[in-house]
C-alpha cells in the first residue's frame, strides 16, 4: 500500500510548478545534520560518536543554527530548484562559508573562556565539504525527477527560442515555469555571427540563415518563442516565411526586455498573429502639435462606433479634449464604445449620438447643440460588393452624408474639417470607391471656395488603403474559415492590396489633419503591397492547421487585381513628414460641383441605378467599371 503511494505523491510534489520553500528548507536542515555526523564518522570512530553523543548533537545543533540563519539571508531554498544556475550555487557557497566563519570564531571564544570547543575544527571543515556537494547534488537530482516525471506526463513540444541577450536567456530559463505551454528548449537562433555554434543553456545557438532549415528539421521543430525585440528581424530577415513553409508555430514572448538588468519574463506568451508580421516601423508623429490643437476643444467623429472612427477616438481622448461628440448609427456598436469610456476615461464628456449623417436636420440640430471646433468624419459605406448592389444607398449615405457635414461645418464655424478617404477613390472602378471620389471632389471645391471667401473652416482629406483587421476586412473573414477548416476564399491568384494597421492609419489622419491648412488631400506611404494568396497561406501556417485548402472564387463586381494610391494623372508634393504626401489632383469649380451633386443626390431618390451611375461617371470621368452590369455606361 505504501508502495504504491509513494510514487502518487512524488508525483504530486515533483509534478507541480515549483517545489514548495518548506520542503526545499526541510532537506537542507536534513542535508546539515547528516553532514555533521559523516564529519564525526569520518574523524573519529563509530565507537567514540557513541560515547560523545552529547558533543555531536551540541554541534549539530550550533552548525544547523548558523546556517539556517545565511540560508534565510542568501535565500538559497526560495530558488526553483529545476532553474538552479551559477548564481544559486554561489549564494549556497557564501551561506555556509559565513556560516563555517561564525563558528569558528564561536568556538575560539568558547574555547579561550572555557578552554573547550563546541565543534572540532576537522568535523566543521569536513561537513562543510560535504554539505555543500549534498546540497548541489540534492538540487540536481530534483531537477532531474521533476523533468522525468513531467515528461511522463505529456508529449514535450521542442522548441527555439529566437533571441539570445538576456531577454531570450530569461526566456528559456522560465519555459518550465509556465505549465500550460509544456515546451521543451532545444536551441536558440540568434543574428550575431559571434553567438553561432556557441552553446547557451546546454543547448546550441543556431545562426539566423538559410542553413537554420537543418537544425529545425533536425531537431524536430515545432515552435520559435521570440522576445519582443526581434519582431523586426523576424519579418525584415525572412526567417518568418522560412518558419511558416515549415508549419512552425510562432509565440510572442510578453512583457520581457531584450536590456541587461531588465530580463524578467512572466511567461506569458501570445500566438503571433498576421497583423504582427505585417507591422511596420513604428510611425512618428508631432505629438505637441496634434495636443496644442485637440487640448480642450469639442471634437465630433462620425463613424465613431467603426473601426477607424472608434481608434481615432481613443487618440483623441489622450489628449485631452474638452468634450467628444461620438455620431454612428450602429447602435450596439456605439453602446460598446460609450462602455469602453465609461472604463477608460471617464473624465471627458463623451455623448454618445445615434444618428444618420445624411439627415439635415438631424445633424443640424448635433452642431447646434455641440458646437464642435474639430469634426473628423469617418462614417461612410465601405464594402465594394454591397455597394455594387446598393447604389442608391452609397450616394445618400457617403455623399449627401458627406455634403450635409461639411456644409455645417462652415455654417457653424468648425476650424478643420478631417475627411477619411480610401485607395479605391483613385481612378475608380466601382460605386463605392466612386462615391468617396465625388466626397473628395466636393470637400476639396468647398474648402477652395471658402479660402477665397475669407472663411474660418480648413478642410482636409486623408487618403490610404485597407486597415488591418477592420470590420469586415479579409483577414477576420479568414480566421473565421480558417477556423471553420476552410475553404479559405480568394478572389484571384494575383490580386494584392495594401494595409496598415488601425492606429498607425489614425495616428497619420492626425498627423495630416494638423498640418493641413485647407483643401489638401493626403496620401501616406503604404509601404509594399502584399499578396493576398500569401496573406491567407502565412495565415493558415500560423493557425496550426492543415490540410486547409485555398479556393479562388474570382474577381467580384468592380474589384481591382492592385489598388493605386494616385492616379497616374497626379503627381505628389512632399511634407515634412516622411510618410506623407500631398496629391495634386483637378480641381474643380464649386458651383458646378454643388449642382451636379444636387442632382445626382436627386437622381439617387428615384432608385434608378443606371441613371444614378451615369450621373456619377459624369462627375468623375474616369469611373470605369470593372466586372460590372454598369460597364455599358463607360464612354
Amino acid at each position: 500500500m505504501t508502495e504504491e503511494k509513494a510514487p502518487g505523491f512524488l508525483r504530486r510534489i515533483f509534478s507541480s510548478k515549483v517545489l514548495p520553500s518548506w520542503t526545499i528548507l526541510i532537506f537542507d536542515i536534513f542535508i546539515v545534520a547528516a553532514s555533521v555526523l559523516v564529519g564525526y564518522l569520518i574523524r573519529t570512530d563509530f565507537k567514540f560518536v557513541m560515547e560523545q553523543k552529547g558533543m555531536m548533537w551540541a554541534s549539530v545543533g550550533v552548525i544547523t543554527v548558523f546556517d539556517i540563519i545565511f540560508f534565510r539571508v542568501f535565500r538559497t531554498y526560495s530558488n526553483v530548484l529545476r532553474l538552479s544556475s551559477f548564481i544559486d550555487l554561489m549564494n549556497i557557497f557564501a551561506a555556509q562559508s559565513l556560516s563555517l566563519i561564525c563558528v569558528l570564531v564561536l568556538n575560539v571564544a568558547v574555547q579561550y573562556a572555557f578552554g573547550v570547543q563546541i565543534v572540532p575544527v576537522s568535523v566543521l571543515v569536513i561537513s562543510y565539504m560535504v554539505c555543500f556537494v549534498l546540497m548541489v547534488t540534492m538540487r540536481l537530482f530534483i531537477k532531474s525527477l521533476y523533468d522525468e516525471l513531467n515528461h511522463s506526463r505529456s508529449e514535450k513540444v521542442p522548441v527555439f527560442v529566437y533571441g539570445t541577450r538576456n531577454g531570450g536567456a530569461a526566456l528559456a530559463k522560465s519555459l518550465p515555469l509556465n505549465a500550460d505551454n509544456n515546451f521543451i528548449l532545444r536551441g536558440f537562433i540568434s543574428d550575431d555571427s559571434a553567438m553561432a555554434g556557441k552553446v547557451l543553456l546546454g543547448v546550441n545557438v543556431y545562426r539566423n540563415d538559410a542553413d537554420i532549415v537543418t537544425p529545425l528539421r533536425e531537431k524536430h521543430i515545432r515552435a520559435v518563442i521570440v522576445i519582443p525585440g526581434k519582431m523586426d528581424e523576424l519579418h525584415s530577415s525572412g526567417l518568418a516565411d522560412i518558419l511558416l513553409q515549415e508549419n512552425i508555430r510562432l509565440y510572442l514572448a510578453r512583457n520581457i526586455s531584450d536590456n541587461p538588468g531588465e530580463s524578467e519574463f512572466s511567461g506569458e506568451l501570445k500566438a503571433i498573429d498576421i497583423e504582427d508580421l505585417l507591422m511596420r516601423d513604428p510611425i512618428e508623429i508631432d505629438m505637441e502639435s496634434i495636443r496644442t490643437q485637440l487640448e480642450g476643444k469639442r471634437v465630433l467623429i462620425t463613424g465613431a462606433a467603426g473601426s477607424i472612427g472608434s481608434e481615432i477616438m481613443r487618440q483623441v481622448a489622450s489628449f485631452n479634449p474638452y468634450q467628444l461628440i461620438l455620431v454612428d448609427q450602429a447602435e450596439t456598436p456605439l453602446h460598446d464604445i460609450r462602455l469602453e469610456l465609461e472604463n477608460n476615461w471617464r473624465n471627458i464628456d463623451a455623448p454618445t449620438i445615434v444618428a444618420d449623417i445624411s439627415s439635415e436636420m438631424r445633424m443640424d440640430r448635433i452642431f447646434s447643440e455641440y458646437r464642435p471646433e474639430y469634426v473628423f468624419h469617418a462614417a461612410a459605406y465601405k464594402h465594394v460588393p454591397m455597394m455594387e448592389d446598393n447604389v442608391s444607398e452609397s450616394v445618400q449615405n457617403n455623399i449627401l452624408g458627406t455634403k450635409v457635414l461639411a456644409d455645417l461645418s462652415v455654417k457653424y464655424g468648425v476650424s478643420k474639417f478631417v475627411m477619411i478617404s480610401t485607395d479605391k477613390a483613385v481612378n475608380p472602378s466601382n460605386i463605392m470607391g466612386c462615391s468617396k471620389r465625388i466626397c473628395e471632389i466636393y470637400v476639396q471645391s468647398l474648402a477652395r471656395k471658402i479660402a477665397a471667401e475669407g472663411g474660418r473652416t480648413q478642410f482636409i482629406t486623408t487618403r490610404f488603403g485597407n486597415v488591418l483587421g477592420s470590420n469586415g476586412s479579409v483577414i477576420p473573414l479568414f480566421r473565421k474559415q480558417i477556423a471553420a477548416g476552410g475553404p479559405v476564399t480568394v478572389t484571384h491568384p494575383d490580386i494584392i492590396r495594401y494595409f496598415m494597421t488601425i492606429p498607425e492609419a489614425c495616428r497619420l489622419v492626425l498627423e495630416a489633419g494638423s498640418m493641413g491648412r485647407g483643401g489638401e488631400i493626403y496620401i501616406f506611404d503604404m509601404g509594399q503591397p502584399v499578396k493576398i494568396v500569401d496573406l491567407a497561406r502565412k495565415m493558415i501556417s500560423l493557425s496550426g492547421r492543415t490540410g486547409v485548402k485555398i479556393e479562388f472564387t474570382g474577381l467580384r463586381h468592380g474589384e481591382k487585381l492592385y489598388e493605386e494610391l494616385l492616379a497616374t494623372s497626379e503627381n505628389t508634393i512632399a511634407t515634412d513628414h516622411q510618410k506623407i504626401m500631398i496629391a495634386k489632383v483637378r480641381e474643380y469649380d464649386f458651383n458646378e460641383v454643388s449642382k451636379r451633386i444636387e442632382a445626382l443626390i436627386k437622381a439617387s431618390y428615384d432608385f434608378d441605378e443606371m441613371k444614378t451611375v451615369g450621373l456619377m461617371k459624369d462627375i468623375v470621368p474616369e469611373f470605369k467599371s470593372l466586372n460590372s452590369r454598369f460597364s455599358k455606361l463607360d464612354k
